[in-house]
């Protein structure tokens, strides 16, 4: 070989690196790192996530508490924060989560009463306790205890709520097996159960309602420029839950699920279903194993559909390039926001429902 056609295929060889080096990059930014995506087209959240992360230069976790408490406080579709839909007593109650993808750190409350900002004592459980969820009246005493205001969360749009459910025989409701009739009539109850059996129930969710403006859930993930993963949620639960109850929301791997080099996800929907089997991480390892985003949270609602074919669900995904994805069963279309950057700004993307 003479040094012309050795020189010739040096510099071609030299170009096909610099193109598949160039290509890396390319695919770097067209993934679109750092992002930010959240269930529902609750945009104003999506960008108060995207200005404490990209513009102020926060971490994702700062990111995630920062969009939910903006859900929070401009009362996303009545259902997240103060104000929102009240259990049968009539009292707004909140769950909130918040996960560190990169520590594995998780700081959660459950049926917390009398503070607003659920989503910033998650965090204060995270980052002052060596616990991961605190529930009910004593989360609102760690809340004061950390500096938090206590007051009142009813407002006149949640008292009208729990006052026409109440003049409308307490419908829907969540009890079952019990004195008077709850398909028609309000307590106090008794139990009427004797002898229970192992045997397969009516498996049907349509009688209790569920649709997206009495469950609502932000659930969010926010990736950095360097890979760090956080993910969380915050909400007021169901309409009409029977007092105490608590979600999917504030459940690790239920609610929300984060995990650094491989993504995160988080769901929405009938939570006391979906939180029996953990969609949010079955997504993330799912992805970890190589999965698409897309189709992990499509895989992520199988066994659900297989055991309760009438829920209401969704999911969101995110991988560690920053891909999105999504699935959902029981509605129309499920909405969900996403900025990156690359569009900095935030799109609604709309997802057709499988049922």
């Amino acid at each position: 070989m003479n040094s012309k056609s050795h020189d010739i295929k040096m510099a071609a060889a030299m170009d096909a690196w610099l193109c598949l080096v160039v290509s890396m990059l390319f695919c770097a930014v067209s993934a679109g790192l750092p992002v930010v995506v959240n269930t529902w087209p609750f945009t104003n959240a999506t960008m108060g996530a995207w200005t404490r992360l990209y513009t102020q230069k926060g971490s994702s976790v700062d990111a995630v508490v920062a969009g939910c408490q903006v859900c929070q406080t401009q009362q996303c579709d009545g259902t997240v924060g103060y104000g929102g839909d009240p259990d049968e007593g009539g009292e707004v109650t909140l769950d909130a989560m918040i996960m560190d993808g990169k520590t594995m750190d998780v700081g959660a409350v459950g049926c917390i009463r009398r503070v607003k900002d659920a989503i910033g004592v998650a965090r204060a459980v995270m980052d002052h306790t060596g616990h991961t969820l605190l529930v009910g009246e004593l989360a609102t005493k760690f809340a004061v205890e950390m500096g938090f205001k206590e007051e009142n969360l009813s407002t006149s749009r949640s008292d009208k709520i729990y006052h026409d459910w109440k003049n409308n025989n307490c419908q829907p409701n969540f009890r079952k097996d019990v004195t008077p009739d709850p398909t028609k009539h309000c307590g106090p109850y008794g139990s009427v159960r004797q002898n229970y059996t192992h045997t397969k129930r009516d498996n049907s969710r349509k009688r209790y309602g569920v649709e997206r403006r009495n469950h609502d859930t932000i659930g969010m993930v926010a990736i950095d420029a360097d890979g760090h993963i956080a993910a969380g949620t915050t909400t007021n639960g169901l309409n009409h839950k029977i007092p105490g109850r608590v979600g999917d929301s504030p459940i690790m791997g239920a609610g929300a699920y984060a995990r650094n080099g491989v993504g995160g996800s988080a769901s929405t929907g009938d939570g006391d279903v979906m939180m029996r089997f953990l969609p949010s991480f079955n997504a993330v390892n799912l992805m970890s194993l190589g999965v698409d985003p897309n189709t992990a949270a499509e895989k992520s609602l199988v066994p659900i559909k297989t055991f309760y074919p009438t829920f209401s669900g969704a999911v969101i995904t995110v991988n560690h390039e920053g891909i999105v994805g999504a699935a959902c069963h029981g509605f129309a279309v499920f909405q969900y926001s996403v900025v990156d950057v690359a569009s900095q700004g935030v799109h609604v993307r709309y997802k057709n429902c499988s049922n």
